[in-house]
């Protein structure tokens, strides 16, 4: 993500935003870990219908997908997983998959 789409601070749910997005939280899935030399990496599979309750400034509007979202946001969203996950990417074909990595060696 170049510098111009980068926050510099998380843009957190309002109470009403976070209290539609709580119906869709045990229906978002979580992939099995896979590695390379350096990173581990897994995707998060969101429920398509939750794209159409996120506010829309989570959204890259140039690709259609949401946007790179910092840990405070995707946490925000309902995604639950033990620290050091980065989100770096979307699967643009399927914008409902977040693709995230952290270090091998991250305890």
């Amino acid at each position: 993500m170049d510098a111009k789409h980068r926050r510099k601070q998380p843009r957190l749910l309002t109470e009403t935003e976070r209290a539609r997005l709580d119906e869709f939280q045990d229906s978002i899935h979580y992939s099995s870990r896979y590695s390379d030399d350096n990173f581990e990496y897994r995707h998060v599979t969101l429920p398509k219908n939750m794209l159409k309750v996120i506010p829309k400034d989570y959204f890259d509007t140039e690709r259609g997908t949401l946007r790179i979202l910092m840990e405070d946001e995707w946490r925000g969203l309902g995604i639950t997983q033990s620290l050091g996950w980065e989100h770096y990417d979307t699967h643009a074909p399927e914008p409902h998959i977040l693709l995230f990595k952290r270090t091998k060696d991250y305890n």
